[in-house]
């Protein structure tokens, strides 16, 4: 048995779109093989970037900018079409109206996404402020708030317009859209790379009636909505429409300034 230093430290949120990939490290057969906590998304990029995770769930604009990582093939937190819980919502029902936008301080490929989309297929670029992901008060300075995550689902829809991320790239582009991924360092242990993130994957897939159990008093949603949301707007593993997204992503972020090159993606073997 390893000394609890010596394993693999996962850092990943526990979202409710996370759940089904770490679902195996928290509660199932690979829980005694890591250390595993459970930070927002942009802070688990940070622990990336500064060695305190060996492996961590991470916003994919990311892997652009932290050198020395890889990225686990075949895992992601992703949507085809539809994700429900990476929102813009606004006062107005016209984006192009939309002058200023908090952005949920939790989030980094979905500030850099919206930014996108603004700039590449609205035609405008509203100025931008980080926010603590409370929609009253982004919304009291701002014309739209972006909020991801559990907070993005959880919230009453009703005197707002609600503008879904995915939905919005999907129209503009054909294509899916590729939130988060798996990232490693390249100087990692042999028992990090050892790790089976994919089995992990599965594993928690199969144990969805106990996420749904855990998340349904958690987010106050129905037992049908959370299985729904799993199984129908997350994908966690990326098809092709989804992968070429995710190419057009990175090429339009470096075109809007956004990331400063473009690197081939990485995959570990």
């Amino acid at each position: 048995m390893h000394d609890d230093e010596r394993l693999p430290r996962l850092a990943a949120s526990s979202y409710l779109n996370s759940a089904p990939l770490i679902w195996s490290f928290m509660r199932g057969s690979m829980k005694e093989l890591v250390t595993l906590t459970d930070p927002v998304p942009a802070k688990c990029a940070d622990l990336l970037a500064l060695g305190a995770a060996d492996a961590a769930l991470v916003p994919v604009i990311e892997y652009q900018r932290i050198n020395d990582i890889h990225v686990v093939p075949d895992v992601c937190v992703g949507s085809k079409e539809k994700v429900r819980s990476v929102v813009l919502v606004t006062k107005s029902e016209n984006l192009e109206s939309v002058r200023s936008v908090a952005l949920d301080e939790s989030s980094r490929t979905s500030a850099s996404l919206v930014k996108i989309i603004f700039r590449e297929f609205i035609g405008i670029d509203p100025t931008w402020q980080t926010a603590t992901p409370d929609l009253g008060r982004m919304l009291n300075d701002n014309d739209g708030a972006l909020i991801i995550g559990d907070p993005g689902m959880t919230f009453s829809r009703d005197d707002y317009h609600v503008w879904d991320l995915a939905s919005l790239w999907h129209q503009h582009t054909g294509l899916g859209f590729v939130f988060a991924m798996w990232m490693i360092r390249n100087n990692s242990s042999e028992e990090t790379m050892k790790l089976d993130f994919a089995d992990a994957r599965d594993e928690g897939l199969a144990n969805l009636d106990q996420i749904v159990a855990d998340y349904q008093t958690l987010l106050s949603l129905s037992p049908e909505s959370i299985e729904e949301y799993l199984m129908e707007n997350i994908s966690f593993a990326p098809d092709q429409t989804m992968t070429a997204g995710l190419k057009l992503y990175f090429e339009l972020a470096h075109k809007h300034g956004l990331i400063d090159v473009v690197k081939p993606l990485r995959y570990s073997k």
